[in-house]
């Protein structure tokens, strides 16, 4: 096979497997010697705590990948080449060094990411060396799906439906990097050390292992093979906390260490077969395509809404703001649906997607508070977070995005949470304190008599928190504060 290039650099980013990598198997295919390498850049990594599961994942899924990679060429000394600073100064110096003509990636759709790779780009340019990337993390990006009249898709329905009469077997083909193994060479003497301990970049052990969170791709390979046999009766399952029903992929998703194309591409297979399930989980795979061709056709979302008109809602603020803020952060609203939600998100980094709707909806159109203040805080703290589909997620609840709940429905969290866990067994796991209520009396323990308190040991105020609002006070409100939009449509 003629080869591009003699010795080229594949930068692993959001895509930390070796099967089906599009990047590199561009990359193997290109050159005749390839070194791979994964930047551990502190322009990211400053701004996160010490102790932080997604960098304790991203470690460990890297060792995995390093001992794949050395599998893979068969060659003493290969694998992977670990560096820890800024990522435009690293991966310049190391193309340099190791004196390639190109680099290879995949695509990333952050602003963030896409002005460091301009910045990238420019700076390989000055020395002679060109950067090569393409599509690994979604099905279809950017301008790819677009409506009869050329434009990006503002709406989901219509998405979807080009989307899947669009797809075809060669977009979900496997990008094997096998047979093109021989070009992975030998790293330098000086660059043969194994990945970096938490410790040696500056972090701390998080609860991830105890949380029993796999990593890796054997990691995401071993869910997606359990998720499997539950995936007929996803669209029964998914919306019920206490119930295993997600496929719990997020975060191999999001550090690709599970292959899109893959998921895709069983969930279509299945679907033609009649299921149901599938069609549903489908669904939700479109849906985070949508969300990233959002983010890259309207970068504005990254900062307000989708919506401008909605930019004008008054917001609450101040002292008063800041408690409720805080609160709902702790998991200290008083509504018990909303605090066990809060209770799981601070202590495993998951939240069930139904939850995520709830008290995004109850921060916004209860509390009253700036959708982008829960947007943050979900940023902190989401082992599987993702700026697209995050942003998508709260702008929904908010109403101000894409396709997004009319401003005028408002969850209501006590029905919510009867509906969907009505036995409570959800509360019960993350508030043991309300363990002893009755399956009628936990979700809304303030109309409890106070003698089932006393008994089940509940002091409103003391051991549970007493409603921080009363909800339909606050969809009055909500209603008001949203006026100026119903104005301007």
């Amino acid at each position: 096979m003629n080869k591009k290039y003699d010795t080229g650099l594949m930068w692993f980013r959001r895509d930390l497997r070796v099967v089906d990598n599009a990047a590199l198997c561009m990359a193997l295919k290109a050159c005749r010697q390839l070194h791979c390498v994964f930047v551990f850049d502190t322009d990211i990594l400053n701004a996160l705590p010490r102790a932080d599961r997604r960098v304790e994942f991203i470690q460990a899924s890297l060792c995995e990948l390093d001992t794949a990679l050395r599998q893979l060429s068969g060659v003493p000394g290969a694998g992977l080449i670990v560096r820890h600073g800024a990522a435009l100064e690293e991966v310049v110096t190391l193309a340099k060094t190791l004196q390639v003509q190109a680099v290879f990636a995949a695509h990333d759709y952050e602003p963030q990411a896409r002005a460091r790779d301009d910045q990238v780009l420019g700076a390989l340019a000055q020395v002679g060396i060109a950067l090569h990337t393409c599509k690994d993390h979604v099905v279809f990006e950017g301008r790819e799906i677009l409506t009869q009249t050329g434009s990006p898709y503002g709406v989901f329905t219509p998405y979807k439906n080009n989307w899947l009469a669009t797809v075809t077997p060669q977009h979900l083909r496997t990008h094997e990097t096998a047979p093109y193994a021989s070009a992975l060479m030998a790293r330098p003497a000086g660059m043969q050390q194994p990945v970096p301990s938490l410790a040696e970049i500056g972090f701390e052990k998080t609860n991830l292992s105890s949380l029993k969170i796999p990593t890796g791709s054997s990691g995401g390979a071993q869910l997606f093979e359990n998720f499997f046999e539950r995936m007929d009766e996803y669209d029964d399952t998914r919306n019920f906390p206490a119930v295993k029903g997600p496929s719990y992929l997020g975060v191999h998703l999001r550090f690709g260490t599970v292959s899109i194309r893959q998921l895709v591409a069983t969930a279509l297979q299945r679907q033609i077969q009649g299921s149901l399930g599938a069609a549903t989980w489908l669904a939700e795979l479109i849906w985070r395509d949508f969300y990233f061709q959002i983010l890259a056709n309207f970068p504005r979302v990254a900062e307000g809404a989708y919506k401008p008109e909605y930019n004008a809602i008054q917001w609450e603020q101040g002292p008063r703001a800041e408690a409720l803020f805080k609160a709902w952060c702790e998991g200290r609203t008083g509504f018990p649906l909303v605090d066990a939600a809060m209770a799981q998100i601070n202590q495993t980094g998951y939240m069930h997607n139904r939850l995520r709707m709830v008290v995004g909806s109850f921060l916004v159109k209860d509390l009253g508070l700036d959708w982008r203040w829960g947007e943050r805080y979900f940023a902190q703290h989401l082992n599987d977070f993702d700026l697209s589909a995050n942003n998508g997620g709260w702008q929904w609840v908010s109403s101000s995005g894409c396709d997004a709940q009319p401003y005028f429905r408002i969850f209501n969290p006590v029905s919510q949470s009867e509906k969907f866990d009505a036995e409570g067994k959800f509360i019960r796991r993350y508030l043991p304190q309300l363990a002893q209520l009755s399956n009628k009396a936990i979700h809304a323990p303030w109309t409890a008599k106070p003698m089932e308190l006393q008994m089940a040991d509940v002091t409103l105020g003391g051991n549970y928190p007493a409603p921080v609002v009363a909800h339909d006070e606050a969809r009055a409100l909500t209603l008001l504060r949203y006026a100026v939009v119903k104005k301007t449509l």
